[in-house]
């Protein structure tokens, strides 16, 4: 190394260090360690003995360990967007109840659109059954089960036949219209079962299903033949009730007057004004009490069945339709107001000559939406039209997906449902092989082929009633004596016929409790949290607070990229500078012109070494003759006389 070198290095050991100007990243460490608040790196430096040291390093690398592996599972905890459940319990209003009679229209009134229907089902029964005449009813015993199609031509049986089959032999059927086997193509698809087994045999009963060019067909099978009759029937039903003008359906279905024989509510009376009208297309005309289109929405003062909603219906089962319906009574939800009520899914039946009870249990959840998890907060985020004058729920959504399609693919919209915007309702004169498209995209539907499920999403907040149902025997054998000649009397004008008590039933719907359960989702994790635990982690560990994070960011990373940066662009002016050096004698050719950039200081300028071939300017020395003493006295003693210079 150089002269000038050295003496820069020695300089530069000397000067005091701190912080960023450490002129190597060992001694920014060493000044670091010297002056930090984390005491295991002071102690690392301060500590005498090579085993001190040892083990404070490996207590303070043990506590940097657990830091991070804290840290990470903050941050992993943070990330994986968990909540966390507040149930709390409040007061709350009466919901939204609707109440249909299972038979839709009354039968003398749709009688007459139906009688080829009718008679069709019967002729087809008679010949796979074998089903004799049946007159226990007054309106049908001037029909006859055995009567010919006298002349007319059955459509129903042509359109759509009726099949049984073999379970030996699937590939030939016998056809219900003319008694022969016929042979069957195209793919079978059965159902199982939800009734009962008509009898205990080999065949099935089913109908087959083709496209407008009959070159695609589909039979559908059932195991039981109630099933596969009352199917046939029902989509002939709908071809039917299709093309009937709304206003004249609401006339052919019950009143609110004929429906509600009594009713209460909270000890109060009350009656058919209290109840808003809601047509629906398989259930005909509904009733919602407490809508929202009431000026106020109803409230309970207690808990208890004396203080709900109590009324008597008529059923009027000699009304009745046998085909269309196999049971007796009424359909009954429990709902928002701005809910729309879906009867044919989650409607709770009512039994004749029973009280049925239901008590109510409101539970209230709040979901957060996205990224905790993907519910919408009102549906306008979800790429499906709503076509229910409701507010968005995922029925709702699953079912106007399925009737967009169904009117995309099919060219007409499903009679059960509502009508989407510039659609009409499918039947045979318009569209033929709807029921045939229809089948094939509810297969599709069923088996999440339409994408419908995968847009579709749950709402982030709705209200769930949980319902406790009991009956009773109603009227009682005593009660009924006084009981049923009282009510025939009331509803007089409305009823011309004496009441039985098949013909009633009762419900009482209530809350068991005024208490509310809401169950709302918080986040678990949140900003703060998150470093309020990374605060945790480093007090319990290093004993750190926020400037000592700091501190670290500091030391670790800026100055060391900036002792880093500053040797690196030394290195760069070191080289650039050779590069671009004229060419001659340089500096370290000739050590007298090795100058260094950083001025010597007093003490180590006298240590300079001379420059080589030059020589430094001084008097000469003196001659040393010249400086003997001149004797003061001229004699001298023997002993002090000086020896003579020869």
């Amino acid at each position: 190394m150089a002269p000038g070198e050295k003496i820069k290095a020695k300089i530069k050991k000397n000067l005091p260090v701190t912080g960023p100007q450490a002129p190597t990243i060992k001694e920014l460490m060493r000044w670091y360690c010297l002056n930090t608040n984390t005491h295991g790196c002071r102690r690392i430096v301060v500590s005498r003995g090579r085993l001190r040291r040892l083990l404070w390093v490996l207590f303070t690398l043990t506590a940097v360990a657990l830091i991070f592996w804290q840290c990470a599972l903050l941050i992993s905890s943070f990330y994986t967007v968990s909540v966390s459940i507040k149930v709390h319990f409040q007061k709350l209003d009466f919901p939204a109840v609707t109440i249909c009679n299972i038979n839709p229209y009354k039968y003398s009134a749709v009688r007459d659109l139906l009688a080829d229907l009718e008679q069709e089902t019967r002729t087809a029964l008679k010949n796979l059954y074998g089903f004799p005449e049946n007159k226990s009813r007054k309106r049908r015993e001037a029909e006859s089960w055995t009567s010919a199609w006298e002349g007319t031509q059955p459509k129903f049986l042509k359109l759509v036949p009726l099949l049984a089959f073999s379970q030996d032999e699937t590939s030939k059927a016998r056809d219900f219209l003319t008694g022969r086997k016929r042979k069957v193509s195209g793919s079978i698809i059965h159902k199982a079962s939800d009734v009962m087994h008509v009898h205990e045999s080999k065949e099935v009963v089913g109908f087959q299903l083709c496209s407008n060019d009959t070159s695609k067909c589909a039979v559908y099978t059932f195991s039981s033949g109630v099933n596969a009759i009352q199917e046939w029937y029902k989509l002939h039903y709908m071809n039917i009730m299709a093309q009937v003008p709304l206003e004249k359906k609401i006339n052919m279905s019950y009143s609110a007057e004929e429906l509600l024989v009594t009713c209460f509510f909270d000890g109060m009376s009350c009656d058919a004004r209290n109840f808003t009208l809601f047509h629906h297309p398989m259930y005909g005309n509904c009733y919602t009490f407490n809508n929202r289109e009431n000026e106020t929405i109803l409230s309970t003062s207690m808990g208890g069945s004396e203080y709900g909603l109590q009324v008597i219906l008529y059923i009027n089962e000699e009304e009745y339709n046998p085909f269309l319906v196999s049971s007796t009574g009424a359909k009954v939800i429990v709902h928002r107001q701005d809910e729309y009520p879906f009867i044919e899914d989650i409607g709770t039946e009512i039994e004749t000559a029973m009280a049925t009870s239901i008590g109510m249990h409101l539970t209230e959840s709040f979901k957060l939406s996205e990224p905790y998890s993907q519910c919408t907060e009102d549906g306008s985020d979800v790429p499906i039209s709503n076509i229910y004058n409701a507010a968005y729920s995922l029925q709702i959504c699953l079912h106007s997906c399925f009737q967009t399609k169904m009117v995309e693919k099919c060219g007409c919209a499903q009679y059960s449902q509502p009508l989407p915007p510039a659609a009409n309702y499918c039947n045979y004169q318009q569209h033929p092989n709807w029921m045939y498209c229809y089948y094939q995209l509810h297969q599709a539907f069923v088996r999440e082929e339409l994408g419908c499920q995968s847009v579709c999403r749950e709402a982030c907040s709705f209200k769930e009633w949980t319902l406790t149902t009991s009956l009773a025997q109603w009227p009682s054998e005593v009660s009924e004596k006084w009981l049923l000649p009282v009510l025939t009397w009331d509803q007089g004008q409305q009823i011309k016929k004496k009441l039985n008590k098949t013909d009633l039933a009762k419900l009482l719907i209530f809350y068991k409790d005024l208490n509310q359960r809401s169950i709302m989702e918080s986040p678990a994790n949140s900003i703060e949290m998150l470093l309020s635990n990374f605060g945790g982690q480093l007090g319990l560990w290093m004993s750190c607070s926020v400037v000592c994070v700091i501190e670290i960011i500091e030391v670790f990373f800026i100055d060391s990229f900036s002792i880093i940066a500053r040797r690196q662009w030394h290195k760069a002016k070191e080289w650039w500078a050779r590069r671009h050096a004229p060419p001659g004698p340089q500096g370290r050719d000739n050590l007298g012109l090795d100058i260094d950039d950083d001025l010597p200081t007093f003490t180590s300028a006298l240590r300079l070494p001379p420059a080589p071939g030059t020589e430094v300017p001084g008097t000469p020395p003196p001659r040393y003759n010249t400086l003997r003493l001149e004797r003061a006295f001229s004699d001298q003693l023997t002993d002090t006389q000086m020896p003579a210079e020869s």
